[in-house]
């Protein structure tokens, strides 16, 4: 049947069937027509006939358009929400009129969205399964403010842009509809037509789930319930004293630290059994997981990310993620998430001029695209692009308890002309490099963390010497809770690379860094950037044969481990992993054969153990009153020692032998006489060292010395470091 449309706007008409619809709301849903009588229209180019009801006793609508627009016209409106039914390809379906349900975003949360103060922006936008006058369905919303019409395409309506148009918001820029029998794990994309007329498939900015790769379909939000089971774990993170707490990382990439046999991930909740033991055996009080937000390319290892509100569901389900933290937090070990606001990749199905224009990025290339990676750079300028970035940080410390969030790239976003020749950049409004938008941003970011989420932590990885990274906003910083130091880092691995020989010639990288140790709440890394790119793994940089390869890992793991600072060392580093971090592979775990690795595993054991149980490597990390110099002068030897101290004045002494020569009776000044026990030497037997040491202790001689008022002869192993506790 066909028939003339009732009192519809010819063009409204014509842009529906076109797929140029702006307001759907205008053509299609129920209506009162001049006369009285009341119009049902309905739109779906895919049925051969529709109906009002239920098909076994409903009333037909006419076909008024030959492309699928259908119309029923009575005196009496039709119960609201109006069924309809449609045959397509010879099978009815039952469903109810979309354009009936108007749309219910609140004009509050729109304008906190376009404010930039939205920070919980996820139950606003994206997918989000409700029951509407009795009718199950899924409200889908995103934002889009230059498209000309957005459409929610799926397997639902063939993927066709055709069929149910959004509902735009006006000058929010947001577009909204709620799909009638649209539920949990149902795919989806939107298609937006831009202002030119071009037709875009995006995935949903805010979706929670993901299909997997290499497919990059959102996913009604299905498996995100977990029933919690750390309460104890929260409510002492409230109440954590973290500065003058032992803070020691294991840095992991899920996809990585173990595989099946064949290839396969280990999935999260694989993890649980395996991951969470290890890490409490070994002592860490912290892991680091490298994104595992979603991301199309396991190659980037993460920090390309596309799903800045859904766990990559290569290793299982959100669920199934909550549950790996949850294990994590009951066996008292915390969780930070690598989170990369800096940039986003340039793949056409996420986030890349997602309406047509650039929408979370620069139009202008000297701003919006990172030259080194080829990504996108955020407009932090733009309140709308702040709701988003503020509201994913919340999401994972809300939704995921996770304990805190490294951010990634931070130098990156705080320089206009980070890695830009001149004229490759533009200056700040008052003529500077300084990026003002992303500061603000970093600034809101820390503070919305640390008020909101007490005991949870921030830290920066950044590289300059931006004052004040980890000093509070208040005072002109930006907030974080902690500053990478990789200053440390680079001085300590050029250093360790030396020839024994030669490394007399640069014992200031080993002292160098006391000028500014106090200057940020430092945390020392030897994370995964260290060992890719073929920088080789730690043991391979190490000189010498294989005995000193490994007895000088030893002995950084042990430098790193009595410096003043928080620590975090990559996978692998823990049991001197022979060769370069390979994302594509698993850890080489045969290697645990061999005595050497064994030794190494052994040893950040109890580097660990003592980190965690001597309040004097750990309690003044921060400040000068907990570290003091015996002697760092003795660059000719190769070797330094100083006195690590806590609150209540207990103390350690510090030593270490930078050469393979041992240095027999070697004379340091002590602070206190008595008897001094040797409670860790990295040439232990156990550890694969030659067991050259002291026999359990010394005893302090009142000879003062380097300025303390005693002093005792000692054997300071090769390539080693020792630790006396002192027994009053």
């Amino acid at each position: 049947m066909s028939g003339s449309v009732t009192g519809a706007d010819p063009a409204l008409l014509a842009a529906l069937v076109e797929a140029r619809l702006h307001d759907p709301f205008a053509l299609l849903g129920t209506f009162q027509v001049p006369g009285g009588d009341c119009v049902v229209r309905v739109f779906n180019p895919h049925a051969q006939a529709a109906w009002l009801g239920d098909e076994a006793d409903g009333e037909p609508l006419l076909r008024v358009h030959p492309l699928g627009v259908f119309e029923w016209r009575g005196g009496n409106p039709p119960l609201q929400p109006c069924a309809v039914g449609f045959l397509e390809d010879g099978r009815a379906r039952q469903t109810y009129d979309v354009y009936g349900f108007p749309p219910l975003l609140s004009a509050h949360d729109l304008y906190l969205f376009n404010e930039g103060r939205l920070t919980q922006a996820w139950h606003t936008l994206g997918s989000c399964e409700q029951v509407r006058e009795g009718v199950a369905g899924t409200r889908f919303a995103v934002w889009a403010p230059n498209a000309s019409r957005v459409s929610v395409v799926g397997d639902f309506n063939r993927w066709d842009g055709r069929v149910h148009p959004m509902a735009s918001h006006g000058v929010s820029g947001v577009w909204e509809l709620f799909l009638p029998g649209v539920g949990a794990g149902a795919y989806y994309k939107y298609e937006v037509r831009t202002r030119d007329g071009a037709l875009l498939v995006k995935t949903d900015p805010y979706a929670q789930v993901f299909e997997r790769r290499p497919g990059t379909a959102a996913r009604v939000p299905v498996d995100l319930d977990h029933a919690w089971q750390d309460a104890a774990w929260l409510e002492a993170r409230a109440g954590w004293d973290w500065l003058h707490a032992p803070l020691n990382i294991y840095e992991v990439h899920l996809g990585s630290w173990r595989r099946h046999p064949d290839g396969r991930f280990h999935s999260y909740r694989e993890l649980v059994d395996e991951l969470v033991p290890y890490v409490r055996d070994l002592g860490y009080t912290h892991v680091e997981l490298l994104p595992i937000t979603e991301h199309p390319l396991d190659e980037s290892w993460g920090y390309q990310a596309t799903g800045y509100f859904a766990a990559t569901s290569r290793f299982g389900t959100a669920a199934d993620l909550k549950a790996l933290i949850d294990a994590f937090h009951q066996a008292g070990i915390g969780v930070f998430l690598d989170w990369v606001p800096a940039h986003f990749p340039a793949d056409a199905f996420a986030l890349a001029r997602f309406d047509g224009s650039a929408l979370y990025e620069h139009a202008d290339p000297r701003l919006g695209m990172h030259q080194d990676w080829g990504t996108y750079i955020f407009n932090f300028g733009r309140h709308e692009v702040k709701s988003f970035l503020l509201s994913s940080a919340r999401y994972w410390l809300d939704e995921f308890h996770v304990d805190g969030l490294r951010v990634d790239a931070v130098a990156s976003m705080l320089y206009l002309d980070y890695s830009r020749a001149a004229g490759q950049w533009l200056p700040n409004r008052h003529g500077g490099r300084e990026n003002l938008e992303a500061i603000d941003f970093l600034r809101q970011l820390n503070v919305l963390v640390h008020e909101q989420f007490p005991g949870a932590l921030t830290l920066a990885e950044e590289s300059t010497a931006w004052p004040m990274v980890s000093r509070p906003t208040w005072l002109g910083g930006l907030g974080f809770s902690l500053k990478w130091n990789m200053g440390w880092m680079n001085d300590s691995l050029s250093y360790f690379r030396l020839d024994p020989i030669y490394r007399r010639y640069s014992h200031d990288k080993l002292t160098f860094g006391q000028l500014y140790a106090y200057t940020e709440n430092f945390l020392l890394p030897l994370s995964h950037d260290e060992v890719v790119h073929l920088k080789g793994s730690l043991l391979e940089r190490m000189p010498g044969d294989v005995w000193q390869e490994f007895a000088n890992l030893r002995l950084l793991l042990a430098w790193q481990a009595f410096s003043p600072g928080k620590k975090l060392s990559f996978m692998g580093n823990e049991f001197g992993h022979g060769r370069e971090w390979n994302a594509g592979g698993e850890l080489d775990w045969s290697l645990l054969q061999h005595a050497w690795h064994q030794g190494v595993q052994h040893l950040t054991r109890d580097l660990n153990r003592l980190h965690r149980e001597r309040t004097a490597l750990h309690e003044l990390d921060f400040g000068p009153e907990g570290f003091r110099w015996i002697d760092c002068h003795d660059g000719d030897q190769s070797t330094l020692s100083f006195l690590r101290l806590a609150r209540d004045g207990t103390f350690l002494v510090v030593l270490f032998n930078f050469t393979p020569v041992p240095r027999q009776n070697y004379r340091i000044g002590l602070p206190a006489g008595g008897r001094y026990r040797e409670i860790f030497n990295s040439d232990s037997q156990h550890f694969g060292g030659s067991n050259l040491g002291n026999g359990g202790g010394i005893e302090a001689q009142p000879l003062p010395w380097m300025g303390l008022s005693h002093s005792t002869a000692l054997t300071l192993p090769p390539l080693a470091a020792l630790v006396l506790e002192y027994l009053p």
